[in-house]
């Protein structure tokens, strides 16, 4: 691979797609913290949300998509279209099977529970909205499957755009379904749960006539004795736990919040969201395109590909998501309060301040999640599954830890913050294992060069957070002598916080990132190309 890897390019047609759908995330946000805040009844919606969208991860685009597309990729290209096909049929029957049973017994237990158990209050209100949108994790993970197979064949645009369309139905049912359910939050957020069922069905319907237009016609087929079958499967229990560390810890961070009170999941979840927005852009993007380029560099034996698209994507990240991490915690209480508190709404100040202290401690997150993103794909792109969910496991244990300590230690509105804290800390210790692995594994990306971008962009960015900091105390100060409207005045204040910063990061990027810069703009021109 050349210098400037054409990666980044497909990158961006991801990021492209994820920029609209976080966008209309951002929207869907600002109308659940308006209609509901950081009640109960959007409290035990996030931890009851979470089941799917963990089993999301786990069966659809992380052990799947890790397991199934470095082996298909390999079947296309030696065995050609015919063998690929069957693959695909056989795996998506064997999945199919699989989560009809899993939401089955899902549902069942829910309900049972309901009726026998006599759960207390808080888990009362999490068991109903499970039974309704636990099917939603079959459609989803259906829907993960093609476009695992779409990502294969090198296009990305339908499966970046698909997501949208979960975020215009979610959107649709706080506007039309919520309000015909009654003024009460803890009823209204059931038009939010069927309409998360509905969206599911959707993303499925468009997705499936994409892959047939690519000449695939996967025949449903019982038969898992297939070794190629069979190698995924070995490959997909070991990259659950691999993938989905993240969701794993942000599920436990949700349970034992809730058990600290009822507001502290629906903060916690309010503070993801503006952490996930950049981090789609960026990193989940490179992390997407990055399994299939190092598939196919593996595939055809070149490691020193791997180390070099490795070594740029590390690369391209820090400049990207450090400045992007350090402004988001130098600014949460400010982005917050602009974009969650509007006038007749349920998010009050006390929302404002809780979830603003969340934000500035899952800020770090940023930069650390996508690293990760970046580098468990290689792992599976070498059809090695074992390490990282060795890895994970300790990781799990380590997160666990640290949130029971943070949660007995820390004052009262600051425990959900711990709980941040902990996850932020427990990415460190993977990505750093991660690293140290791959190392031995495939050789060195570069790190002395990846340290000294980290150190060179590091430095402008804190120059950048002290001046956005410094430039919204002044602008916001200013402006509440003026007679403009609270929600223009904050707009002002955050707009020029952040130009601000923008400018004093560009300019001490061309002094000290000069080069760091320059590879970024050779990724984006057309004539490099993969070598053959």
């Amino acid at each position: 691979m050349t210098a400037g890897t054409p990666f980044m390019r497909s990158a961006l047609v991801v990021s492209a797609g994820t920029v609209l759908s976080r966008s209309l995330g951002l929207v869907r946000e600002i109308l659940m913290a308006w209609f509901f805040g950081t009640s109960m009844a959007k409290s035990a919606f996030d931890v009851a949300f979470r089941i799917p969208n963990l089993f999301r991860r786990l069966f659809g685009e992380g052990a799947l998509s890790a397991a199934f597309i470095p082996v298909f990729t390999e079947t296309l290209e030696r065995n050609g279209h015919g063998a690929a096909n069957r693959l695909a049929g056989r795996i998506l029957a064997l999945l199919a099977v699989t989560l009809a049973m899993i939401v089955g017994g899902g549902v069942l237990a829910a309900g049972t529970a309901r009726i026998w158990i006599e759960p207390g209050a808080r888990a009362a209100a999490v068991l109903p909205l499970l039974q309704i949108m636990l099917p939603y994790m079959f459609f989803i993970c259906l829907t993960a499957f093609f476009m695992a197979l779409l990502n294969s064949m090198g296009h990305f645009a339908v499966p970046a755009l698909t997501p949208v369309l979960l975020n215009l139905v979610w959107i649709a049912a706080l506007l039309i379904l919520c309000p015909r359910f009654g003024p009460d939050p803890g009823r209204r957020i059931y038009g939010v749960a069927w309409g998360i069922l509905a969206a599911g069905i959707l993303q499925l319907a468009v997705q499936a006539p994409v892959v047939l237009g690519f000449g695939f016609r996967p025949r449903l087929s019982l038969d898992w004795q297939d070794p190629t079958v069979r190698r995924v499967v070995a490959l997909m229990g070991p990259a659950a736990l691999g993938m989905g560390v993240v969701q794993v810890n942000a599920l436990v961070d949700s349970v034992l919040a809730l058990t600290v009170a009822g507001w502290a999941p629906a903060a916690l979840t309010y503070a993801e969201r503006l952490i996930y927005l950049p981090l789609g852009v960026i990193g989940t993007a490179m992390g997407t395109v990055l399994l299939p380029t190092f598939a196919r560099q593996a595939a055809r034996r070149r490691p020193d590909d791997i180390r070099a698209t490795l070594g740029a994507a590390l690369r391209n990240l820090l400049l990207v998501m450090t400045p992007a991490a350090v402004g988001l915690g130098v600014l949460a209480r400010p982005i917050v309060e602009l974009l969650f508190v509007w006038k007749g709404g349920q998010f009050d100040p006390r929302s404002t301040m809780l979830t603003g202290r969340a934000v500035v401690f899952y800020a770090p997150g940023l930069l650390l999640f996508s690293v990760q993103k970046i580098l468990v794909p290689a792992f599976y792109a070498l059809q090695d599954m074992r390490t990282p969910v060795r890895i994970a496991i300790r990781v799990v244990g380590l997160n666990l830890v640290l949130n029971i300590l943070f949660v007995l230690t820390w004052p009262f509105e600051f425990k959900h913050a711990g709980l941040a804290c902990a996850t932020v800390l427990a990415s460190a210790a993977n990505g750093l294992a991660l690293a140290r692995v791959l190392h031995r594994r495939v050789g060195s990306p570069g790190w002395r060069r990846v340290l000294g971008t980290a150190a060179r962009v590091a430095a402008a960015s804190a120059v950048m957070g002290a001046a956005a900091w410094l430039v919204n105390g002044r602008v916001s100060a200013a402006v509440a002598r003026t007679a403009l409207s609270p929600k223009v005045g904050q707009l002002a204040a955050v707009a020029a916080s952040v130009g601000a910063g923008i400018v004093v990061y560009l300019a001490l990027g061309a002094a000290i990132c000069r080069r760091e810069w320059r590879e970024w703009l050779e990724t984006r021109r057309p004539r490099d190309t993969v070598r053959s």
